[in-house]
């Protein structure tokens, strides 16, 4: 990548991670762990885990740019760099069909918020909703084609304007005295009938959900002007990210009690609202959300096109998805992926499928890259070679030198918490959808094998790298089978 396409500054990058990680999650998510049964005990847990898990996987990438920052496409590089080609493959490929995932799942609940103000939407997945998400998707299409700097900009538009209407939340809430303590302090460990580990168990799948995009930055590293710009986006847009998720969601559960907060139609955080000032800040809310959205669908775009496009330059995908317009934009891996997101709508279409379906599948889907991230910085940590301090709290290559003053065992620590969280993820996004997945990365192995031919590489060069592709494909047989027979449910 030449450095006339290194367009994108240190707010561009927050920017992009806040409009791609605050999509529909912030308005729905308390209620969505209260319908699941947690109370304000458990929620606040659910939080704390998170929170400390969600650091954890920040700063390995954060030391992962730093120790590494010659790779510059983290989820493909990462993986490969640490595990082999075909496992870099995979990982860029799981990243890939995660983000346009999440794009159809944020279509369809886009106009099912429109709905709220123009009935004929329905729900976001009819006739007229699949037609305008549609029409929406290659608009966007069309944006991003005119260079990623112009869709960034649009992009930083839409991240302010989406966080407008949570501050006017958070500035209702408590200056009209909304928020009440006896409230907050209402069954908070709940009634008994559902343990408290049970309880903060229902708090994970929604929380691993509002921090999808948390990595954005580290996945358009190649772009950034300064790689310095990197870890400091990561880490200033995750600080913000969780102080938000926390604040609305306490102040939430002191408006209402979660047994009245599970009742409410979604997007929750607008009947809230409407508990608390009137009727405006009901529309005030699907207004945001809506804006939230179309700035979540366009940082998703760019994510996900920009992936394996950076992977084909560094040799991983296939050449064709190396191809770029005129203004620098990955045109070939654009249409592909808005092509598979139009497919994917028609099916949405004639399944009935709402947004959940979708986002469960993505969500489930980019596990195995944040998993694989983690443990090959945790592999670096535990080696001890290639660290070194480069001034106060840095940490860069040197290679055959041992970290000193202690900064080799920081990184085991956020890099086991990394780990470790990431092997929870997994299993909380649920094992039916773990193993759906397999169906998806299958067919990446024929891309890969393509790949490799097209420069003349051997298609594995390591035992574990066969095994993992026979396990992915034998997964994937016993997963359509399941499906055939009416044992595995996608939508």
């Amino acid at each position: 990548m030449n450095d006339s396409q290194k367009q994108l500054s240190a707010l561009s990058l927050i920017a992009v991670i806040i409009g791609s990680t605050i999509g529909s999650g912030i308005f729905t998510i308390t209620a969505d762990m209260a319908a699941a049964g947690a109370h304000t005990g458990a929620i606040l847990i659910g939080w704390l885990i998170c929170g400390v898990g969600m650091l954890g996987l920040m700063m390995c990438y954060f030391g992962l740019n730093k120790v590494r920052p010659d790779l510059t496409n983290g989820v493909y590089s990462y993986a490969g760099e640490g595990f082999g080609e075909y496992i870099g493959f995979t990982s860029a490929w799981g990243y890939w069909v995660s983000a346009l995932l999440c794009n159809v799942s944020y279509l369809t609940l886009l106009f099912g918020a429109i709905g709220y103000f123009i009935p004929a939407f329905g729900t976001g997945n009819n006739l007229l909703s699949i037609a305008c998400a549609s029409a929406f998707l290659w608009l966007i299409n069309y944006l991003v084609l005119r260079g990623m700097q112009e869709a960034a900009i649009i992009n930083i538009v839409t991240t302010i304007a989406k966080l407008v209407p949570l501050l006017v939340f958070v500035v209702a809430v408590i200056f009209v005295g909304a928020f009440d303590p006896a409230v907050f302090m209402n069954n908070f460990w709940g009634d008994g009938t559902m343990a408290l580990g049970d309880q903060v168990k229902a708090t994970t799948s929604a929380t691993v959900w509002s921090f999808i995009g948390i990595e954005g930055a580290v996945v358009l590293s190649g772009r950034a002007r300064r790689a310095s710009d990197v870890g400091k986006a990561s880490i200033t847009a995750f600080i913000g990210i969780l102080a938000i998720y926390v604040m609305t969601a306490v102040l939430s559960l002191g408006v209402m009690t979660t047994e009245e907060m599970s009742a409410l139609p979604t997007p929750q955080m607008a009947g809230i609202l409407e508990y608390a000032v009137g009727p405006w800040g009901a529309a005030l809310i699907n207004i945001g959300v809506i804006l939230s959205l179309a700035g979540a669908l366009l940082g998703w775009t760019i994510l996900a096109a920009d992936c394996p496009y950076s992977a084909a330059q560094q040799g991983g995908f296939m050449e064709a998805f190396s191809r770029a317009n005129r203004h620098g934009s990955p045109a070939f891996s654009l249409y592909l992926t808005n092509g598979l997101i139009q497919f994917f709508l028609i099916i949405c279409y004639f399944s009935a499928s709402t947004y959940q379906a979708f986002y469960a599948l993505s969500t489930s889907m980019i596990m195995i890259p944040y998993l694989l991230s983690a443990a090959y910085y945790l592999k670096l940590s535990l080696k001890g070679d290639g660290f070194a301090r480069l001034g106060e709290g840095s940490i860069a290559i040197a290679s055959g030198s041992e970290a000193p003053g202690g900064s080799r065992a920081v990184a085991l620590v956020f890099a086991f918490i990394g780990t470790i969280y990431g092997f929870w993820m997994l299993y909380s996004g649920g094992l039916d959808y773990v193993l759906i997945t397999t169906v998806l990365y299958a067919p990446g192995l024929l891309v890969f094998i393509r790949g490799r031919h097209e420069k003349g590489l051997p298609v594995f060069t390591r035992k574990t790298e066969k095994a993992a592709a026979a396990a992915v494909v034998i997964l994937a047989l016993i997963s359509i089978y399941m499906l055939a027979v009416g044992k595995l449910q996608p939508f």
